[in-house]
């Protein structure tokens, strides 16, 4: 990626942030919302209600939804390359459904840890997550020596059945839980703090900064496994690879936001369409691009019918959806010409 191509990306991600943070329930002027951000950053107190609400609860919120949208549209993007696939997102693995039910685990369990109240769902989500990666990548290598991408997907397919109906069997049993879990799995940011939007940063820098260091081998999957084999690749390393990062972030976002559902698989297609195929320019704009779009969609899920809050799942679900229908159809009729 170019560096105007980032600035820009940076640029938009900023705007994003300031009119998400602007709205609500209470709109703030945006020069207010500058002016707050600017004096937070030179570590000046909070001197009106106007700035406790950007500083308390708005911006750690914006934030959480700004990484988490980062993360999972590089999952997406990811996913799609190694397996082939542009149906492929987080979630093809099985692996978000598993974190989904170690986090249902957490809430039934009342798991926490003091001075961070959501340590055990991160815990348990990121447990989840790598046993179900495990579980699929040895099924799959017991059925296939080679990993081969048709017999993960299979499996993944399976898994997240099998994952799906424990969750319901535990909600079935959740008791006085029962809403709790139910709004959790379809998606909420409300409960996000500065100390998770931390644990996303930390997390996009380290899984995230291994994936975009791995777009040439992305590239080289592209032209198919053997091809990638040919041209060098350590095919079944770098599918472990990339594997490993991606279960490490969906835990982490599925811990922190719930399931949110088809940032990893329509953003990707988007941004696919104005930067072009390349992994090396596609990864970086997956994470602007990512972020902008979850960002939007967590305004919407908090002003479309205000003062009550929709789940942030549903909303991605539904301008996914209706995106991925109108990209589908487009490509075709250019196909077809």
């Amino acid at each position: 990626m170019k560096w105007w191509e980032a600035l820009i990306g940076f640029a938009a991600v900023a705007l994003t942030v300031c009119v998400c943070v602007s709205l609500g329930s209470v709109t703030i002027p945006f020069s207010d919302v500058v002016k707050s951000l600017s004096e937070m950053l030179q570590n000046h107190p909070a001197d009106s209600a106007q700035a406790n609400i950007i500083r308390s609860v708005r911006l750690p919120r914006v934030l959480c939804a700004a990484l988490s949208g980062s993360a999972l549209s590089l999952c997406g993007a990811a996913m799609q390359g190694l397996l082939q696939n542009p149906l492929a997102d987080g979630s093809t693995l099985g692996v978000s459904a598993g974190a989904s039910l170690g986090a249902a685990c957490s809430i039934v369990l009342g798991l926490t840890l003091p001075g961070f109240p959501i340590s055990g769902t991160v815990l348990l989500a990121m447990l989840f997550a790598f046993g179900s990666l495990a579980a699929i990548l040895f099924l799959a290598f017991t059925l296939d020596r080679s990993l081969s991408t048709a017999t993960i997907i299979l499996i993944g397919v399976v898994f997240s059945m099998l994952v799906s109906s424990l969750l319901s069997l535990l909600i079935a049993f959740s008791g006085n839980k029962l809403r709790a879990i139910s709004f959790w799995t379809m998606g909420s940011l409300a409960a996000a703090s500065y100390e998770n939007a931390l644990l996303l940063l930390v997390t996009l820098i380290l899984a995230g900064g291994v994936l975009i260091s791995r777009s040439h081998v992305l590239n080289a999957f592209a032209l198919g496994e053997n091809k990638a084999l040919h041209l060098g690749v350590a095919v079944r390393r770098e599918k472990l690879v990339v594997m490993s990062c991606v279960s490490v972030l969906i835990g982490v976002c599925v811990s922190i936001g719930g399931g949110i559902a088809f940032v990893g698989l329509i953003t990707p297609h988007i941004m696919r369409m104005l930067c072009g195929p390349n992994h090396r320019r596609l990864m970086p704009a997956c994470l602007f691009g990512g972020a902008v779009f979850l960002m939007i969609c967590d305004l919407l899920a908090r002003t479309l019918v205000s003062p009550v809050e929709l789940p942030i799942g549903v909303v991605t679900s539904l301008i996914g959806a209706t995106g991925f229908v109108i990209i589908f159809v487009r490509t075709r009729k250019r196909r077809s010409v």
